[in-house]
């Protein structure tokens, strides 16, 4: 049996990094960030859950929703509960108001919600993602990860700059790791399936995924005016929306593949250190 195979477990779903990989996560991520910053970016703080109200905004329960989790405080009327099999009863926890969510870019779109940008923006940010999958396999598909995003706001013009500038990075990059990375046309998650942008999607691709021997360690997406219309982030110039992209890192699956390619997190750690040496 293959470890893709394999079938779910707790360990597989959830795992605690190591900390020779902890060291190789953060330089990563380090990497990552560096490249933003060097764009213009400034880095903000999301928070690892939303209201359900907040994430209900961008179709989240209506295109995706076995993906979702969500969250909710104990029932403490009758007293304590206590779980049974590992599990709480549903009578046992209070209205589900808390949403985990499935991608990080959601925090910049509610940061700037209800505001006027004067200038093509840029900022950063890292997050814990939460995905109900159908299955799970340690580092490459877990119920609990963190990912690295790079996210344009303004001009169409703009965004699709930051997307090809970080495209070129991307690949250079994973030359650099020894990865072989295939640029892979996926569907927009956020669109809505029925939808004028859906069926734009499906004319011109307007998400890419870079992958390693199939798996989608980062991805390249454009918005357009969906993220600006839900938040109501409005260009100072005209009367229109403001345009999103964003440039997507999923960090433990960078781990991953970089074991897979150099045999040890010390080994993939010099790989990363001397690639950075080298401006990519």
């Amino acid at each position: 049996m293959t470890a893709d195979s394999a079938p779910a477990t707790p360990t597989d779903a959830l795992g605690i990094l190591g900390p020779d990989q902890t060291d190789l996560l953060r330089a990563l991520d380090g990497v990552f960030t560096g490249w933003a910053r060097s764009a213009g970016a400034r880095e903000i703080l999301p928070p690892p859950v939303y209201p359900v109200a907040d994430l209900e905004k961008f179709d989240v329960y209506t295109n995706f929703p076995q993906l979702a989790l969500v969250a909710a405080p104990l029932e403490l009327a009758g007293g304590p509960p206590k779980p049974l099999d590992g599990r709480f009863a549903p009578a046992d926890v209070q209205e589900l108001r808390l949403g985990l969510p499935h991608a990080t870019c959601f925090g910049a779109y509610l940061f700037h919600e209800d505001t006027e940008l004067g200038e093509d923006t840029l900022v950063t940010l890292v997050n814990r993602c939460f995905r109900n999958e159908d299955h799970y396999v340690p580092l490459r598909r877990l119920v609990s990860f963190q990912m690295r995003e790079i996210v344009a706001l303004g001009s169409y013009g703009h965004t699709q700059q930051v997307l090809d500038s970080f495209t070129e990075r991307i690949t250079a990059f994973g030359t650099a790791l020894g990865l072989e990375l295939d640029r892979v046309a996926a569907s927009d998650p956020f669109f809505e399936n029925g939808g004028a942008r859906a069926l734009m999607s499906r004319i011109s691709p307007v998400k890419h995924e870079f992958q390693a021997g199939g798996l989608a360690v980062a991805s390249v997406n454009t918005h357009r005016n969906f993220f600006g219309e839900r938040c109501r982030i409005r260009l100072a110039d005209s009367s229109g929306f403001a345009f999103t992209s964003c440039v997507a890192f999923g960090l433990e699956r960078w781990v991953a593949v970089l074991l897979d390619a150099h045999g040890s997190a010390t080994g993939a750690l010099a790989a990363v250190r001397d690639a950075a040496a080298q401006g990519l």
